[in-house]
């Protein structure tokens, strides 16, 4: 008996030996980036960096998957149960829905620089070519005959940019009369005949459908509209005044404290900032927070006058509840 006992034990600390003396088998990990209408392509190629990134660190593989559509509309499937590690959206606001769901950490503004923008953006328009109906500022998109396109403020984070700078630019030619701001606002939206539920849909109407005068876009949509549709289809013009984008990423703790990917997803947010990160922001049309990359691509980026959220309308929280919550000022003039 003492025999066959001393023979087991001996088994067993061969076995736990053996266990110990081989390798940890490397990991497959898959995360799911929950992001607005037109950064595919960025993220695309910036997951495809992080990926060896986070190999070369730990040996372990990550694929990262995407999920794109209207910002306002990607929250909702958040909250609704998409199941998103992290989420890279238009605005503040739709991120600040999710954590009031407890999903996200109240403060997630404060993990990362800059309010937890890696980037910037700003809202342009995009012409045919030549500008046949010679558009070059906010007020020729009320004029008689002239077809815009912009996504719905309903669904779409740049939807909602659109709206703010335009009737930024009509208070500012209005001297803030808000009665002459509203029908300014009304006029513009008579020329839209589709709202889109996202900026990317907006592209294809305007840019592949061939529907209207005038796409109203992101600053990195209208330089991917040139490069691969072509820039002798159409133009670029930059308003006399626009707004300063600023969208956001955020991890969506909840979830990826459930899946067991809490450390690869801050890791995901956190290297958006590293220089070849930024690199890649910049190539793909958004404006790098380094300062250095920036300067690199400065021709890229022309300078113009750029309203802020935060100073010209009180925060994303204002906004939201005064421009787009159900009969806010967008319900009230946008009729159809």
């Amino acid at each position: 008996m003492k025999t066959k006992i001393i023979k087991t034990v001996i088994l067993a600390v061969s076995i736990i030996s053996v266990s110990i003396s081989l390798p940890a088998k490397d990991k497959d990990i898959s995360l799911l980036n929950v992001s607005y209408d037109p950064t595919r392509e960025l993220y695309a190629e910036y997951n495809q960096l992080f990926s060896k990134y986070w190999n070369s660190k730990t040996g372990d593989n990550v694929r990262i998957n995407q999920s794109h559509g209207g910002g306002g509309k990607q929250a909702r499937a958040v909250i609704d149960g998409l199941e998103a590690d992290i989420v890279t959206l238009a605005v503040s606001y739709d991120i600040d829905i999710i954590a009031s769901k407890g999903l996200i950490s109240p403060a997630w503004q404060k993990s990362l620089p800059n309010n937890s923008t890696p980037y910037t953006s700003t809202i342009v328009f995009v012409v045919r070519k030549g500008n046949p109906k010679g558009i070059k500022d906010w007020d020729d998109l009320i004029r008689n005959k002239v077809v815009v396109v912009t996504p719905n403020p309903k669904t779409s984070g740049g939807a909602r940019w659109n709206y703010l700078a335009a009737w930024g630019f009509a208070a500012k030619k209005f001297n803030n009369d808000e009665s002459k701001i509203k029908d300014f606002i009304k006029t513009l939206f008579k020329n839209v005949p589709v709202l889109d539920s996202g900026a990317r849909g907006s592209t294809t109407t305007f840019a592949q459908n061939g529907i209207g005068d005038v796409l109203v876009t992101w600053e990195n949509e209208s330089q991917l509209i040139l490069g691969e549709l072509g820039k002798d289809k159409f133009d670029v013009v930059y308003p006399s005044l626009s707004i300063l984008t600023e969208p956001p990423v955020a991890l969506v703790e909840k979830n990826a404290e459930r899946h067991g990917t809490l450390e690869v997803s801050k890791a995901y947010l956190k290297s958006l900032y590293s220089e070849q990160a930024q690199e890649i922001i910049a190539k793909h049309g958004y404006r790098p927070r380094n300062q250095s990359v920036l300067k690199k691509y400065s021709d890229k980026f022309p300078k113009i006058e750029l309203l802020s959220i935060d100073t010209n309308f009180g925060g994303w929280g204002k906004a939201q509840k005064l421009h787009f919550a159900d009969g806010g000022t967008f319900d009230q003039l946008y009729v159809k």
